[in-house]
């Protein structure tokens, strides 16, 4: 081995050597990242804890609306819901000072009737009357192409199978039951 060969390995074992002790001579910033991260922490928690409080308020407004719970005990129930969701919505503030002026317990009904927007389909009411209920929206494309799909099923039979003699919508290409092209 000659004599550059042997500086060139030194240049190499030394940039190595300070590349894995750099964190051991940073320690400020390694302090500043583990207060970065026990607070992203802790605004996950928080947000986890609004999204359930939320759940469990739309769970307890669909279980009174089909009275599977006596009024006294919905009230005493939201109540106290509420004023738990209104706790973290102001420790949710206390982490994120540009939130609106909104008081909490307003917030949090807006985030309740934000979620309300949906309506059930009738045959998901007992007694098939139509009212709004905890439906979670469905921003899904392949959600909103199944709702249409079976909003379009729900229509009369507009005919019958030549080949097996099923009935068939309008909209199907295909026999449901052989797969006889309807075209």
């Amino acid at each position: 081995m000659d004599i550059g060969s042997l500086l060139v390995i030194l240049a190499l074992l030394v940039l190595v050597g300070l590349f894995v002790s750099r964190p051991f001579f940073d320690k400020e910033s390694a302090s500043v990242d583990q207060a970065e991260r026990q607070e992203d922490h802790e605004l996950s928690h928080l947000l986890a804890e609004r999204d359930r409080v939320l759940n469990a308020l739309q769970e307890l407004d669909f279980d009174n609306d089909l009275h599977k719970i006596p009024a006294e005990d919905y009230a005493e129930q939201r109540a106290s819901l509420l004023q738990h969701g209104a706790e973290v919505l102001r420790s949710l503030d206390a982490h994120q000072p540009e939130a609106p002026g909104a008081t909490a317990e307003e917030r949090l009904d807006a985030a309740i009737a934000a979620r309300r927007l949906t309506t059930a389909p009738a045959s998901a009411v007992p007694n098939g009357r139509k009212q709004a209920v905890a439906v979670a929206a469905p921003d899904d494309a392949v959600e909103a192409l199944l709702a249409d799909r079976r909003r379009v099923r729900q229509e009369k039979a507009s005919g019958f199978c030549p080949k097996c003699g099923r009935p068939v919508q309008k909209s199907d290409r295909f026999c449901p039951k052989c797969g006889a092209n309807m075209l």
